[in-house]
């Protein structure tokens, strides 16, 4: 049998590289739509919440934002509690865009998955879920380990 793990990630970057070509054609790279779709989840966060939910450094998100607000994209609002920080919101123009950006990743998504019963995806879906779970139980066990 091949390495799952070795499996998992080459099909992870086959998938991060369809999804990023499916988004350019709306004129936004994969980690800036990643990051319209955080926000929609959790809008008014500070930027280093976004940076770790995307697993870049603080400064890489930083750029970004500057281009995405450069663009209309997103809007920075001065954090309340802490004069240094920046919480970011979408704007109308992001908000008009992100439908496009769900219609086209819907389609990716079924591309990626024809051929597959609906039994065998949430099997993939269950598993998924477990393996994160793990996953992340390791790293809470590591950081309870380490401080």
């Amino acid at each position: 049998m091949e390495n799952i793990g070795y499996l998992l990630s080459d099909r992870s970057r086959l998938l991060r590289r369809a999804f990023d070509e499916q988004v350019r054609s709306l004129g936004v790279t994969g980690p800036q739509a990643r990051l319209l779709f955080y926000l929609t989840r959790w809008e008014g966060e500070n930027q280093g919440f976004y940076a770790e939910q995307l697993d870049v450094e603080p400064i890489t998100l930083c750029r970004m934002v500057d281009r995405m607000e450069e663009a209309g994209m997103v809007e920075r609002r001065q954090d309340p509690a802490d004069r240094r920080a920046r919480r970011l919101f979408l704007t109308k123009r992001s908000r008009e865009v992100l439908p496009v950006l769900k219609e086209c990743i819907d389609k990716l998504l079924e591309d990626m998955l024809t051929g597959i019963t609906d039994t065998e995806r949430a099997n993939f879906a269950r598993t998924l879920t477990a393996i994160g779970e793990n996953l992340g139980a390791r790293r809470d066990q590591k950081v309870a380990n380490h401080g």
